[in-house]
């Protein structure tokens, strides 16, 4: 697929977020384009996970302006951001054990689904065709990741890197535009961390699907992440290429410290 680079996806503007009396974010400006694999780096308790909490809506900003696509959606939902194309992982694994691997694909689907609870529930032909949809698309996703051979086995049954994958296969059945990976790499081997790595820049190039990612591994960051954007104490310190995130000096004294 042809990725439309430079064209703005995201934009988050003077973004403040405060927890009683904790600033967890002050003035956060970040854009993301399309084709952008956009990083966001920093110190434990930098503002990481909260800001890809405001970007999907689980948090709501005190502060400032979130824009997606050209539309306003700082005070919208999750659910309502999900339809527009905005979707996430988690750092914790979010498997249905209980479920095949193919029918936890298939539920990253559901915002896909066309059918009402009527036809659901009488089992009408647009159900079934519905579902039949659906089971391709999962089948598709399950390929890309290399599981399809696994497709009818309980989810709980595979091996923590292979969950880690069924997680982005779900991911990808609800066709996102803007994919947020919150440590993606957590737990994952160098073999399997290299495999991730080329799903990443696949799911961009092949699916062109924009992706925030928040991350401790910074082999992979600096493999596969541009733009970066440093955060430390809730505010971004700078954005920049990997070279000169690498070499800048905030960002250094920000993770080693600075000497007495």
């Amino acid at each position: 697929m042809s990725v439309d680079r430079g064209t703005n996806l995201l934009t988050m503007r003077d973004i403040g977020v405060r927890f009683g009396g904790i600033q967890a974010l002050s003035g956060a400006d970040i854009q993301v384009d399309e084709g952008d694999i956009a990083a966001i780096i920093g110190p434990n308790g930098a503002g990481k996970t909260t800001l890809l909490n405001v970007i999907s809506g689980m948090v709501l900003p005190n502060d400032g302006t979130v824009l997606f696509d050209g539309q306003d959606i700082s005070t919208q939902p999750p659910h309502k951001r999900a339809r527009l194309g905005v979707v996430r992982t988690f750092q914790n694994l979010e498997v249905f054990s209980n479920m095949t691997v193919l029918e936890n694909v298939m539920t990253g689907a559901h915002r896909l689904v066309e059918y009402g609870v009527l036809a659901s529930i009488f089992k009408s032909p647009g159900y079934h065709a519905g579902e039949r949809r659906l089971r391709e698309l999962a089948i598709d996703r399950l390929e890309f990741v290399g599981l399809a051979d696994k497709a009818h086995h309980p989810a709980g049954d595979l091996p923590y890197g292979s969950q880690r994958l069924l997680e982005m296969a779900r991911a990808m059945a609800a066709k996102p535009k803007l994919l947020l990976l919150d440590e993606p790499a957590a737990g994952l081997n160098t073999k399997e961390t290299g495999r991730l790595a080329e799903i990443i820049l696949a799911m961009r190039d092949d699916y062109g699907i924009s992706i925030v990612l928040v991350e401790h591994d910074m082999d992979l960051i600096m493999e596969i992440s541009n733009p970066i954007t440093v955060l430390n104490f809730g505010s971004v310190i700078t954005t920049g290429t990997p070279r000169e995130v690498q070499t800048h000096p905030e960002v250094i004294a920000a993770y080693l410290g600075e000497d007495d």
